[in-house]
């Protein structure tokens, strides 16, 4: 039944696509009780994802205990990963019960372009917050001497400037071109692989410099992140206590879970063979990468971390006590 529903839905889409102006997203093409649930699963993770980071960002801001480097990081951090999340999943879920699923071709190169920045943007961060945690366990007598807040400011404006450009050129160049055929991208969001593939002409040299740049995005931060925890391991061991060592290995532990997370869906989304369902396979793994890994990790940094704990606890205590104050001044 699904199976001719979807050939039906596709057979409508392609004759629909001959008279639109803009690209047709499929996303998911589930239907009935299945695309309910999907759509109320996706909907929780997405609020609590912005809850989760939001609580991380106030927690940080109020709590003068943790205005530490590494905290002030995570803060900018989960800031990135809610702005991340909200490029493409409020889009996905309006197009759940959408009829024709229509993206207009510059909601489509905005969405490509600020998912790919902000994506660039998380590698960057992942990357410098490795940096915070080898200086902190390999140079602690010279940490605050190098770690000032004049170089995490500019750690952190370098990330953003070199994210918000990266992809600049290539989506200028891909905007330019022609589109023939149906405008249909069997994705969930506006990837510029299924964008390049409706192109009139082949265009191999800028499918070339996306791949290039998308992968180098990922590697370049990564083998950093590598031989930063390479250093990090080889001075723990030389740690003579077991307590030291496994205070020490605390610290990064959950920097090195989020890496691992983020690093592996993303490296699979673009750096695996293809298979028969790509687009299905492309879509359930961009989804986790996406979605399920921002929103894991306010859970991983608040799970394992006594002081995030503390100050996430001072928060919520406050939140309830304004609110109590207002509905007592309301009740009275």
């Amino acid at each position: 039944m699904s199976t001719v529903y979807r050939q039906v839905t596709f057979f409508d889409t392609y004759n629909s696509s001959k008279s639109i102006t803009g690209f047709i997203l499929l996303g998911f093409t589930y239907t009935g009780e299945t695309q309910k649930l999907l759509f109320m699963i996706l909907l929780t993770i997405y609020i609590l994802t912005l809850l989760g980071n939001g609580s991380i960002i106030c927690a940080v801001c109020w709590d003068k205990r943790i205005h530490t480097p590494m905290y002030i990081l995570l803060a900018n951090f989960s800031f990135v990963e809610s702005c991340y999340v909200s490029t493409t999943v409020p889009n996905t879920l309006a197009y759940f019960f959408s009829e024709n699923k229509v993206i207009s071709f510059s909601g489509c190169f905005l969405q490509f372009y600020f998912f790919f920045t902000l994506g660039g943007i998380e590698c960057f961060f992942l990357a410098i917050m490795a940096f915070d945690r080898y200086l902190a366990i390999c140079r602690p007598l010279h940490y605050h001497i190098i770690m000032t807040r004049q170089l995490r400011t500019k750690m952190v404006v370098i990330c953003w400037i070199i994210g918000f450009f990266w992809f600049l050129v290539p989506i200028i160049i891909i905007s330019q071109l022609s589109f023939c055929g149906p405008r249909i991208i069997d994705h969930i969001v506006c990837d510029p692989f299924p964008i390049l593939v409706l192109t009139c002409t082949p265009a191999p040299m800028i499918e070339f410099t996306c791949s290039f740049l998308s992968s180098m995005v990922l590697v370049v931060p990564f083998f950093f992140i590598i031989g930063t925890y390479t250093l990090i391991l080889k001075a723990v061991l030389r740690i003579p206590s077991a307590e030291g060592r496994r205070k020490a290995f605390s610290t990064c532990g959950s920097h090195l879970i989020v890496v691992s997370f983020f690093y592996g869906s993303a490296m699979v989304a673009y750096m695996r063979p293809r298979s028969g369902n790509e687009a299905d396979t492309q879509k359930v793994v961009t989804l986790f990468y996406s979605m399920v890994v921002p929103f894991l990790n306010p859970l991983i940094y608040s799970l394992r971390n006594k002081e995030m704990k503390n100050a996430l606890r001072k928060v919520l205590g406050l939140g309830l006590e304004s609110l109590c104050k207002r509905y007592s001044l309301r009740t009275s």
